[in-house]
């Protein structure tokens, strides 16, 4: 079957590679995602395709951990008074000045984050997620950020490197694009201008 002509793109962390596909060429794509794939040998990340005609999911997921929902009354000198209801209000006004929109969650349970993350491949173009506790102990987050292939900030209120030594390790951030931690809420508003623009220049 003959394929359309369009342009695909690739986007690896940040890079992105643009080639026309040409019409009328059988497995063109099939050929195109092993060469690739190739071309990165030895390396972890996932490629993830779009084409570059069509319009960008303009939702990101904003996901949250356990024991979040105690914003505001948990630990105020580490974690502040600002509640999690306050994050999602920034989250969205930011999200809405650069013409975007959020899907604000928060869960105690592994397995209801893990279901949002899948979710998240059909629903948005990525993640900012702050996994709590869950940072330092889920396998499973990883391997489901992988699995989607799709841009995550993991965020963090507090420096995680400033605090406990088992707080030091991260599963999230080696599937990550990036992290940011220790500026509290800000760090969530951050996080959103920095993915947006990343999605914004890869599908430009």
């Amino acid at each position: 079957m003959a394929l359309p002509s369009f342009s695909y793109l690739f986007t690896q962390l940040g890079t992105a590679y643009k080639e026309p596909l040409e019409e009328n060429a059988p497995g063109a794509l099939s050929s195109l995602v092993s060469s690739a794939f190739a071309n990165r040998a030895g390396q972890q990340n996932s490629f993830r395709i779009f084409c570059a005609d069509s319009e960008m999911t303009k939702t990101l997921y904003v996901l949250n951990g356990p024991n979040l929902n105690m914003l505001g009354l948990r630990e105020p000198g580490i974690y502040g008074a600002t509640t999690l209801k306050d994050i999602e209000m920034m989250c969205q006004e930011k999200a809405a000045s650069m013409g975007w929109s959020i899907a604000f969650r928060q869960s105690n349970h592994e397995g209801e984050l893990i279901d949002w993350i899948h979710e998240a491949r059909e629903k948005s173009s990525g993640i900012i997620f702050n996994p709590a506790a869950f940072t330092h102990t889920s396998v499973a987050l990883q391997d489901a950020i992988r699995a989607v292939s799709l841009p995550v900030i993991e965020v963090h209120l507090s420096n995680i490197h400033a605090r406990e030594s088992f707080r030091h390790h991260s599963y999230v951030s080696p599937a990550a694009l990036g992290v940011i931690c220790g500026l509290n809420a800000k760090g969530y508003v951050l996080a959103i201008e920095a993915l947006v623009e990343h999605l914004e220049k890869a599908q430009a």
